[in-house]
């Protein structure tokens, strides 16, 4: 018998109240910025930064239809995987004119993510909560940062949604209106994407692991995280062919936040998998690409190890870091047969999110529910689970 225990929620109606729950219209907010983007002269790429929304009208949800060139194939073949000196070079591809100084990009994601069959229907869905805290210089106090949702619509790839973590660019909440912050690091939204689903219900998302970074040398060409995200989002319809695109790169991690990675990706067919990067004998630095799946044990993961290699390592199973996310994530998908409604997977998502206490060193910054059948996505921010933005694939 199926599990009772989850909360009902409401059902999302187009802008309607229903019970608690809010859906809200992700058009409202227009009000243009007059914010400087001092290394854009080109009109269109303009007209672009300055179409952003701010979508609940406090500067903590943003939405853009990114509808530029951002030359992904150019990016990948440079082989940059630094976090500063990628964006460094994305600036040198898509800026207008030169920017003397190296932009500050870095990257961190605790995170939970689980992929279940929709209960009583034909459908899929993802879910993912994406947790990280900023903290001040000083570490007594935390950053507000901005979601950002980027529409893209490459015209040699797929069409996909994504989330970006504003403070990863420098943009916390409110940037876009203070008045002040430069925009044109907004040129490189698409290559700080941390979640997303395309057009063919492929969807991704990353988490962080306490290890040491990835650094494989094959001689293959050679990508970064959160490239190989945008590749994916770009390229892949199904897990099979992301995973057959992940073979055919070196990994590096280095230079991407203070983490190792891996994988959570789910798509359409109902296929799902975890993708990390483990240690062979004698190594200090993960290069065996593993991949794990076509198990019910496997369709949720926190911030350790599914890898037997990377057991009694920092992030090895039997780590700690994330182990309570997991254990709720595997028990209520177990006793829920493994089949959950929207309604429910949301409300798993908030089970397992983080608020912003002095004992946890993260936060969660926005649960995402992913319908890798209608290529949807239900999105909550800052554990608002009573307020929710609906968004689709274009």
């Amino acid at each position: 018998m199926k599990n009772t225990h989850f909360r009902e929620g409401a059902l999302m109606l187009s802008i309607a109240v229903v019970g608690m729950t809010t859906l809200v219209s992700c058009t409202q907010n227009k009000k243009m910025s007059e914010n400087p983007a001092k290394y854009i002269t080109d009109a269109d790429k303009l007209s672009m930064i300055y179409s952003m929304k701010d979508l609940d009208g406090t500067g903590r949800l943003y939405e853009i239809d990114y509808t530029q060139d951002y030359k992904l194939d150019e990016v990948v073949k440079s082989g940059i995987t630094e976090t500063t000196q990628l964006f460094k070079y994305i600036g040198y591809l898509l800026f207008d004119e030169l920017n003397p100084g190296a932009s500050k990009v870095a990257y961190g994601a605790g995170c939970s993510a689980f992929a279940v069959p929709i209960d009583g229907q034909k459908g899929y869905l993802m879910g993912r909560n994406y947790d990280f805290r900023h903290f001040t210089p000083d570490r007594k106090s935390y950053l507000p940062t901005s979601a950002i949702l980027v529409h893209t619509a490459p015209k040699d790839g797929k069409k996909s949604i994504s989330m970006v973590d504003g403070l990863n660019m420098g943009y916390g909440q409110g940037f876009y209106n203070d008045g002040k912050t430069d925009l044109s690091l907004m040129m490189g939204l698409p290559y700080a994407a941390l979640d997303g689903i395309n057009e063919d219900g492929f969807a991704i998302g990353v988490l962080a692991l306490n290890e040491e970074q990835t650094n494989q040398q094959t001689g293959k060409g050679r990508i970064s995280t959160t490239v190989a995200i945008r590749l994916l989002l770009d390229r892949a319809s199904t897990v099979r062919e992301a995973i057959e695109m992940l073979k055919s790169y070196d990994m590096d991690m280095r230079g991407n936040g203070r983490s190792n990675y891996h994988f959570f990706m789910a798509d359409a067919t109902g296929d799902y998998a975890i993708v990390e990067y483990s240690l062979a004998e004698g190594e200090k630095h993960p290069t065996v690409m593993e991949v794990f799946s076509q198990n019910d044990t496997l369709r949720c993961v926190t911030n350790f190890y599914v890898s037997p290699a990377m057991a009694g390592t920092t992030d090895g199973w039997g780590s700690l870091h994330g182990k309570d996310r997991y254990e709720t994530l595997r028990c209520d998908l177990l006793d829920n047969n493994y089949t959950l409604s929207e309604k429910e997977a949301m409300h798993l998502l908030e089970s397992v999110s983080q608020p912003p206490t002095e004992e946890l060193t993260s936060q969660t910054q926005w649960s995402a529910l992913y319908n890798l059948t209608e290529k949807t996505l239900r999105l909550s921010i800052l554990r608002e689970y009573g307020k929710e933005y609906k968004f689709k694939v274009k």
